[in-house]
């Protein structure tokens, strides 16, 4: 089942999305595999902490975070990645490491790599390791409202 506040938030705003049922799968590029998508296309969310406050960072998961060039982006305040405990009961309605991108639906800024806003489409964790969302990335951008930001490295 879909991460119950994304759900609603996404029917509420008439957005347009499929939902892609998959084997179990706990990384984004074994998430991308199973539902068939290139991992380029796929987004996976990393958590940070950003001088102190929970924040998600969004892009291909055939990336890595480059956490110094985010580091610079961002007027160089204290980032480091948060670790599983840290956010974990940030996302009540989500398994651990599943949560979407809609960080303005659990009160955290959301960065995209810019590079998915390239794209047509956009696949992500939609709050369980067995279900995806695909939907068109104008939709994601109009609902999550992130920032653009050009920081992973092709890992």
């Amino acid at each position: 089942m879909l991460a119950p506040r994304l759900h609603q938030y996404l029917d509420e705003h008439h957005a347009p999305y499929a939902t892609l049922t998959h084997d179990r799968a706990i990384t984004a590029h074994d998430t991308a595999a199973a539902i068939q998508i290139d991992r380029h296309l796929f987004a996976k969310t990393v958590m940070l902490k950003v001088d102190g406050r929970l924040t998600m960072m969004v892009m291909p998961a055939a990336y890595r975070i480059d956490l110094t060039r985010l580091s610079r982006a961002l007027g160089e305040p204290p980032l480091e990645l948060a670790e599983e405990s840290e956010f974990k009961d940030a996302f009540p309605d989500c398994e651990v490491g599943a949560m979407p991108p809609f960080g303005n639906l659990y009160g955290m800024p959301v960065y995209v790599d810019s590079r998915l806003a390239q794209q047509t489409e956009i696949a992500f964790n939609a709050g369980t390791h067995t279900e995806a969302l695909r939907m068109p990335y104008v939709e994601f951008e109009r609902l999550a409202k992130p920032e653009l930001l050009w920081l992973a490295h092709v890992m």
